[in-house]
């Protein structure tokens, strides 16, 4: 017997021990509950626990013998028998010694399961953190926003998810890779995440970096040209390799097909004294009555033509200089507009010298620092519109305001309870204020700029629909001089949804609101006392001029909603609500105008007298709805999420395109440039082309299928806008530009259209 007698094998040892072995000794099992230190090591002495590093507690035994038959190791322990680090038989739900226990039996995951789970949870919070991140977003101040970009960037830089891993669910994509974004400064993260179709509350561009940029100042989201750069910078972009841009040359300058950056000739010396010939003149303000005062009346005609027969009848009359500089400025527009139409030969008293002429006379000088008056506020409204009709938008945007500050400081956008004023001058002045409200309303949309007014500010009568030689007839001006009866009138004209009268009579546009709920009429004026008090009303010119007014207010309202920086507020929903309501709103419009602007749906039996306004109607209806129906386009083209068929922002896609596409069948199949300068709006009739032709590209490039009857209908109506520019490049160095820019995009990237 060796020197190791009384000690047990498994002592001798103990890194040997093997765990089971300890549970198959026959060991005593005590006659109490708790057993002593000493008999629960067999063969051992009790060393107390102070003495002894590590020592191991036994574990208490069950006084009744157990039913249960060992099956060996098994693949997983109940969590009380592994904290106890007792055998465990591993039955499902309760183990036998849980059960004989009396205890709970729970079996706990396994560590990789558990990692699992916890990895699952944590993903579901990620999804939920960039859900919330993604609704707060829009209402972050610049900083903070900044903030999250960076942050965001940093976080996917570092820890890249794997694409393939069942384990981990595709997380959504809070910056999309492809997106449309609103400014060209911005890059594709900001905009992406300042708005759910682009539009941004900061801009990072320096517009007094060089000539180039100040010349085309900033292009709002509403242009076409921050559109039409879009488009351009992202199929550059696309292409392999990526076509760069020039260096040093301001990027959306590249599709800038107006003539800011070209210098206005004025001649240093001119004669303030020289006038065309009577016959000559004659003709220049014909032309202008025709083609611009239905649309802009910014003086009176009848008190303007007795002034300037009496100018030309008696030498020795002398009119003051801001009246000479008005008479210059008709003769400048009249000159432009006939040298389009073939009337009148470039080189014969030039447009330009006219307005050099009234640029000495009562502009360059005075319009700073003299306190205006009424011929003020005209000389600037049609200085503004020469501007637009020779190309020179950012000039003309900013002399319209200088316009519009004139005017309110004559008081002009309030209604005049003035006994001293007659009330025929009081509708002239009503007509000024107008005139200057549509000029802004165009300029605005070409330039895609804030509103120069706002309609809380103002309290100015819509213009009286009718003519201006009925203003002294008795029933018209007791109707107009009612404000109660006036306002149900003009109320009674126009479409539900657009006007409300206010309770003094005044009809006036309800201001937005982001619930987007119409209100309706309440004509508080009886009826019959309407209807008693109102002379006959048949179509003119003046009834064309309130429904153009009342068409811009929508258009404004559509602006101050959809393209404002506060738009970034707005969720899908909201603007997705707010572009049907619109659209529903213009529809309504123009199922109320009268058969003869009607050009939807023409009366073949009724004589078309108004050909030009409803042309000009037209032309201004579409152009509303491309303005409220294209965020939908961005939406349709940022958005991840799946739509059922049938979603509103498809919808009103699809009448985007639907509207453009309108607006160039206006136009007939060969290029007329007289028919179009003669009929359509001339003044920004480029603007329109261009805006429906950018709305088309953008269908054909990015919706489109090669070889489908839409793609067919898109390239046919594109090529017929460029026939129609080329034809227009003969007599206007703006639609040269424009010719310009499209054929370039479709140089480098349409031939995939064509056979």
């Amino acid at each position: 017997m060796s020197a190791s007698f009384g000690v047990p094998s498994y002592l001798k040892h103990p890194e040997q021990v093997d765990e089971l072995a300890l549970f198959h000794d026959n060991w005593a099992v005590p006659s109490i509950a708790l057993p002593s230190f000493e008999a629960a090591i067999p063969g051992g002495s009790f060393t107390p626990p102070g003495d002894r590093a590590n020592a191991k507690v036994p574990i208490p035994r069950n006084a009744q013998r157990t039913n249960w038959i060992n099956r060996g190791q098994v693949s997983r322990a109940c969590e009380n028998c592994r904290d106890q680090k007792a055998k465990c038989s591993g039955q499902r739900p309760v183990c036998h010694r849980c059960q004989d226990a009396g205890v709970v039996c729970s079996y706990g995951d396994r560590k990789k399961e558990n990692m699992a789970k916890q990895l699952n949870d944590l993903t579901s919070q990620v999804d939920t953190l960039e859900s919330l991140l993604r609704d707060i977003y829009p209402r972050l101040d610049v900083l903070s926003s900044q903030l999250v970009d960076q942050t965001l960037k940093e976080i996917r830089s570092r820890t890249p998810l794997p694409q393939s891993n069942p384990a981990v669910p595709n997380l959504p994509t809070l910056l999309p890779s492809h997106t449309w974004q609103v400014n060209p400064s911005l890059s594709f993260t900001d905009a992406s995440l300042r708005s759910p179709f682009g539009t941004a509350e900061y801009t990072d561009e320096d517009y007094n970096r060089d000539d180039k940029v100040q010349a085309m100042g900033f292009v709002g989201e509403h242009s076409e040209m921050a559109w039409l750069y879009r488009l351009k910078r992202d199929l550059d972009q696309d292409s392999f390799p990526p076509i760069e841009e020039t260096p040093g040359r301001p990027a959306i300058s590249s599709v800038n097909y107006f003539q800011d950056d070209s210098d206005l000739l004025l001649p240093d010396a001119i004669d303030l004294t020289h006038w065309p010939p009577q016959h000559l003149a004659d003709n220049l303000v014909d032309a202008y009555f025709y083609a611009v005062h239905p649309a802009f009346p910014i003086f009176g005609k009848v008190t303007f033509l007795h002034q300037y027969r009496s100018f030309y009848s008696n030498p020795n009359l002398r009119p003051g200089k801001r009246w000479l500089a008005l008479l210059n400025l008709v003769f400048a527009i009249a000159t432009r507009y006939a040298v389009l139409t073939d009337q009148l030969q470039p080189d014969q008293d030039d447009h330009q010298t006219f307005f050099a002429r009234a640029w000495s006379l009562s502009i360059g000088k005075v319009a700073l620092l003299d306190h205006p008056d009424l011929q003020q506020v005209q000389v600037e409204g049609l200085a503004a519109f020469y501007l637009l009709s020779i190309g020179q938008v950012n000039r003309s945007w900013r002399i319209i305001g200088i316009a519009i500050r004139s005017a309110v400081t004559m008081g002009l956008n309030l209604r005049s309870e003035s006994e001293s004023v007659p009330q025929f001058s009081k509708e002239i002045r009503y007509r000024l204020w107008w005139a200057l409200f549509m000029l802004d309303t165009v300029l605005c949309e070409m330039t895609g700029r804030p509103l120069s007014m706002r309609e809380i500010f103002y309290t100015t009568p819509l213009p009286a629909p009718f003519q201006e030689e009925d203003f002294r007839d008795d029933r018209v001006v007791q109707l107009i001089t009612r404000q109660e009866i006036r306002g149900a009138f003009v109320t009674s004209l126009l479409p539900n949804s657009t006007l409300t009268p206010l309770q003094d009579g005044v009809s006036r546009k309800h201001p937005p609101q982001l619930g987007f709920s119409q209100r309706k009429r309440e004509i508080r004026t009886p009826q019959a006392l309407v209807e008693s008090q109102t002379p006959s009303l048949t179509p003119n010119t003046s009834l064309y001029f309130l429904y153009a007014v009342d068409l811009a207010h929508l258009l404004r309202e559509t602006i101050n909603i959809l393209y404002a920086p506060r738009a970034t507020r707005l969720s899908r929903r909201e603007i997705e609500t707010a572009i049907s309501t619109f659209n529903d709103r213009a529809d309504d419009w123009l199922s109320h105008l009268p058969a003869e602007f009607n050009f939807a749906t023409p009366n073949t039996n009724v004589a078309q007298p108004f050909t030009q306004q409803s042309a000009s109607l037209a032309f201004r209806f579409y152009a509303t709805k491309l303005i409220i129906t294209q965020p939908s386009l961005r939406l349709c083209q940022s958005s991840t999420e799946p739509r059922s068929p049938g979603a509103t922002c498809d919808d009103m896609a699809t009448i985007c395109v639907q509207t453009a596409c309108q607006m160039l069948d206006l136009l007939p199949e060969s290029a007329d440039t007289y028919w179009l300068y003669s009929i359509a709006p001339w003044w920004c009739v480029l603007h329109n082309i261009m805006q429906s032709t950018t709305i088309l590209l953008v269908e054909l490039f990015t919706r489109t299928h090669l070889g489908t009857a839409k793609a067919t209908s898109l390239i046919q109506r594109v090529q017929k806008a460029t026939r129609w520019l080329n034809e227009m490049s003969a007599k206007d160095p703006s639609s040269q530009r424009a010719w310009s820019v499209c054929t370039d995009i479709l140089s480098r990237h349409g031939l995939k259209f064509w056979p």
